[in-house]
């Protein structure tokens, strides 16, 4: 009986080694870093044939840089520079803009698509471009409507 009593008893080394076991668990000192930021700024109402600007900025919390490639694709064929891809490097201290004008003649709904790429001397200085292992493809959808 007194055998069990000293198991059962808690001294202060194996609270200290509960305490600290706890805290290495502990969910809130998870890294919350995320990986791609977009924000797509688009007129929501236009007329026929009128040219709109579609301005996408891209960041991202991660320490280390990645090769973008950014593209549009719509629910309607549109035809110019909406077709347009842009490539470049994207870290924490530098986001990235790009811009496309284009006209529609109907109402459309835009997908604004970033895509996390494998593409050698994109990135300046000799930065290690890095690939998400969760997902590679990123994307905000907005809707042009035209009177």
């Amino acid at each position: 009986m007194y055998s069990l009593q000293l198991l059962f008893r808690a001294s202060h080394a194996a609270l200290l080694l509960l305490f600290c076991l706890l805290l290495g668990t502990n969910t809130a000192q998870e890294d919350t870093r995320q990986v791609m930021i977009m924000d797509a700024n688009l007129p929501q109402l236009t007329r026929t044939n009128e040219e709109v600007t579609l301005r996408l900025s891209v960041r991202t919390q991660l320490r280390e840089c990645m090769v973008i490639k950014a593209h549009l694709i719509s629910s309607i064929p549109v035809d110019g520079p909406f077709n347009y891809k842009f490539t470049g490097c994207l870290c924490e201290d530098y986001p990235r803009t790009f811009y496309w004008d284009f006209q529609a003649n109907r109402t459309v709904v835009i997908a604004a698509v970033v895509d996390v790429i494998r593409q050698l001397n994109i990135c300046p200085n000799n930065n290690k471009a890095v690939i998400p292992i969760e997902a590679n493809r990123f994307h905000v959808l907005k809707t042009l409507y035209v009177n």
